[in-house]
């Protein structure tokens, strides 16, 4: 049974592959802006699938609505991190502390999902959302 928890972790080990792949990469690199674009896409997709298809059923219930919000929220400032960095020279050192503040967000993030969020969520949906909800994730990340 393929539940919207393997989705979604699915998704969060691509995200810490590509972030630790990412900081391996020198300055000037053509893998660094290959790389960056296929993170910048996945976060994209992920935060943008996991709002509709995660978040939107968990926020309506009394047990989950607080952390929906937070989860919600950290979307924000990764967003704003990946503003900062298309601003910012590829190829600068600037670029890079700026890559390893979004590593440190996301991976707070997807651990604070894991470990805490996973848990409540598993006791607010039923077995049938778990499983329709992964299939309506996996369908809008293959698009």
């Amino acid at each position: 049974m393929h539940t919207i928890f393997d989705a979604l972790k699915d998704s969060h080990e691509k995200q810490r592959l590509l972030l630790e792949i990412i900081l391996k990469t020198s300055p000037g690199s053509k893998t660094r802006a290959e790389f960056y674009l296929l993170l910048k896409e996945e976060l994209e997709n992920h935060s943008s699938a996991e709002e509709r298809y995660f978040y939107a059923p968990l926020i309506e219930n009394d047990q989950t609505i607080e952390l929906t919000r937070h989860g919600i929220a950290e979307h924000h400032t990764i967003d704003k991190i990946i503003e900062e960095l298309d601003a910012t020279d590829l190829n600068s050192p600037a670029w890079l502390t700026l890559a390893k503040k979004l590593q440190h967000k996301v991976l707070h993030h997807l651990e604070e999902e894991e470990r805490s969020f996973f848990q409540m969520a598993g006791k607010a949906l039923t077995d049938n959302q778990k499983v329709k909800l992964a299939e309506q994730y996996d369908q809008e990340m293959a698009l």
